[in-house]
């Protein structure tokens, strides 16, 4: 397989190219899944995306398999084994946020049934319009994991190069609802 020109760097970890070919720009229709990515891309903030993606299996069990309404009613107790499990990056803001976005998704899920929906609901936008949108609903949300999550979900273009088999893939995938 041809790879974007990131994955045929010798240096890049096989962790890389399975994310790369399997999950990188692929639409995701569960709302736990969609948010357990929005919380791989803020524990990313300052580290390596590898040094993610080798721990998202301890994300995933951290986080209650990216349950929101589990993790949205995460106390103290919850937060003190989340900062003292190695297996997560421990950090206090991004866990905070974690729980905090989580309370949010519930909030628009009133509103638009769920959190994919309220996605496609303001597609297509612009990363800059993108970002001031999740701003205003979640915290730890710059521009980059903003841009990230989104191409990393479909919702931006970008995350394969037009001749990487990949991208053919995607676009055989991409709901109608995604090519507005």
């Amino acid at each position: 397989m041809s790879y974007c020109t990131y994955c045929q760097l010798k240096t890049t970890h096989e962790v890389h190219k399975e994310y790369h070919d399997l999950h990188y720009g692929f639409p995701i229709l569960d709302d736990n899944e969609l948010f357990g990515r929005l919380i791989l891309e803020i524990n990313q903030a300052g580290l390596s995306w590898e040094t993610i993606l080798k721990k998202q299996d301890n994300f995933r069990e951290a986080y209650a398999n990216f349950n929101i309404s589990k993790i949205a009613n995460y106390k103290e107790e919850d937060i003190v084994l989340l900062l003292d499990n190695p297996g997560i990056i421990r950090n206090k803001l991004k866990i905070n946020a974690a729980i905090y976005n989580a309370q949010q998704i519930l909030f628009i899920r009133e509103d638009f049934g769920s959190f994919r929906e309220w996605l496609d609901h303001f597609h297509p936008m612009d990363k800059e319009a993108w970002t001031k949108h999740f701003r205003k609903h979640f915290k730890f949300v710059g521009g980059e994991i903003v841009n990230e999550f989104l191409m990393s979900t479909g919702y931006l273009e970008g995350a394969h190069e037009k001749n990487c088999p990949v991208f053919d893939k995607i676009v055989e995938k991409k709901p109608k609802w995604l090519e507005k």
